[in-house]
């Protein structure tokens, strides 16, 4: 077994080999990429990212990339593809054929066929004097000196070249569809951003209970409100005009301040003028008022300006927005 330091270096030589790997990768970005880029954005319907063995893995997370950034597209294993899944594969379809090689068996049964449908066919290859680069319609150069595998047989360095392509093609795609931060979170709805994106405030703390109390209310009734309600805190309003917040720092204010409660009554200790926020308002920006002053409960106020609710940090919290 090597040493904790032989381990150590082993890993800062992989490291070292695949980021010199990337360095001569971005220097083979030239017009073909463009076409790529500019076929893929005008497709009228899905890319179709195939590939065999690590390869074929490397095409999963180019869909995936793809889908989550508005490029639609689907997954094809070279092998299924040539025993029926070509079926898939619809004429306005643009096809993305990933290899190292680009001589395997199945690449070379798969890309006449492709051909024969008409399809437009990128090829992301290692080796630009392989078959699957003299047939591709548009190449992308991924070739790398060798592998960062000590026996330069595991695909490593390699299958790095092609991910990164892959992302870089995504990524040009994002900027020439003005792809927004909004749109993705469309496609990521469960996500933390997604919820930053379209969770609003009215949506957190209609789940809450809404407690409540006149400015005339006594202590004792002040506190059963708060505790019931579980929120920490008691909205003092009329009418749903809102006076003021009595929270759990107002009543160990009083506590400090005054030896008796008996005469006391809400508009005495309340907190005049609370932070509010609007029902529409996003959750995340409500989050950045809580954090700017340092509370963790928000009156919530609806369309006209009246009390209905209340947002506790907690709620954010919950949805994983932080």
């Amino acid at each position: 077994m090597k040493s904790d330091e032989e381990i150590k270096n082993i890993a800062i030589q992989v490291i070292a080999d695949e980021e010199k790997a990337l360095s001569e990768l971005s220097h083979r970005i030239d017009s073909n990429f463009a076409a790529a880029v500019r076929t893929l954005f005008s497709c009228r319907g899905r890319a179709i990212v195939t590939g065999i063995g690590k390869s074929a893995n490397i095409a999963t997370k180019v869909v995936s990339t793809f889908n989550s950034t508005g490029t639609p597209a689907l997954y094809m294993h070279a092998a299924d593809a040539i025993h029926g899944d070509l079926g898939m594969v619809r004429p306005d379809d643009v096809v993305i054929c990933i290899s190292k090689s680009g001589n395997t068996p199945e690449i070379k049964v798969l890309v006449p066929l492709i051909k024969n449908f008409g399809n437009t066919l990128i090829a992301i290859v290692g080796n630009t004097d392989s078959f699957l680069a003299r047939e591709a319609d548009i190449v992308l150069d991924v070739t790398v000196a060798h592998e960062a595998c000590p026996n330069n047989l595991a695909p490593t360095t390699s299958t790095t070249a092609q991910l990164v392509m892959g992302d870089a093609l995504a990524v040009a795609l994002i900027e020439c569809r003005n792809f927004s931060a909004r749109d993705f979170a469309r496609f990521h709805p469960g996500g933390a951003l997604g919820k930053q994106l379209y969770l609003r405030v009215g949506d957190l703390s209609v789940q809450n209970e809404r407690p409540s109390v006149g400015a005339d209310a006594s202590i004792p009734d002040i506190i059963l409100e708060m505790t019931s309600k579980r929120l920490g805190c008691a909205v003092v309003e009329k009418h749903g005009q809102v006076l003021g917040i009595i929270t759990d720092g107002d009543l160990r204010r009083m506590m400090r301040n005054h030896q008796s409660f008996d005469n006391l009554c809400a508009a005495d200790i309340m907190t005049c003028a609370p932070k509010c926020v609007p029902a529409s308002e996003y959750a995340v920006k409500a989050l950045e008022i809580m954090r700017s002053n340092a509370i963790t409960q928000l009156v919530v106020l609806d369309a006209d300006g009246l009390y209905c609710g209340v947002l506790h940090l907690h709620d954010i919290l919950r949805e994983g927005i932080i």
